[in-house]
């Protein structure tokens, strides 16, 4: 007499409810995500602002008032008032630009692309105010 052996495995309709569940959790995950690291790069930004307007500021006590002209002004000295020079190259979905003179600064972050890296353009002038 036979017996007959149950075959052991998952069906395809198994699989492909396994499949579809799976796509609907990152459809649900992935936006979310995405929202995260916008925000992540936006407090960034803020909070690398305000590093540069701390230095600036600093500078300026030091020097009797007076402003730095560039940003090699904060990252040279020894110790230096600003660790990184981030006026250039996009930093965290942002490029920082700065205008400084010896009676104040202006400092901006633009996104790289706005609603994908960060939401706005923020900007911090003399005396720390930040606008967003």
């Amino acid at each position: 007499m036979r017996t007959q052996r149950l075959k052991q495995g998952f069906t395809l309709v198994e699989i492909m409810i396994v499949v579809a569940i799976i796509a609907l959790l990152a459809a649900i995950a992935i936006p979310n995500l995405l929202r995260a690291r916008m925000s992540s790069n936006d407090a960034l930004a803020k909070a690398t602002l305000r590093a540069m307007s701390t230095a600036a500021e600093s500078f300026g006590t030091a020097n009797n008032g007076l402003y730095p002209l560039d940003m090699n002004s904060l990252t040279t000295p020894q110790p230096p008032f600003l660790n990184t020079n981030y006026v250039g190259g996009p930093i965290a979905g942002y490029v920082y630009t700065d205008t400084m003179t010896s009676s104040g600064y202006s400092f901006t972050a633009t996104p790289v692309s706005v609603g994908s890296t960060g939401s706005a353009v923020e900007a911090i002038t003399t005396g720390g105010v930040l606008t967003p």
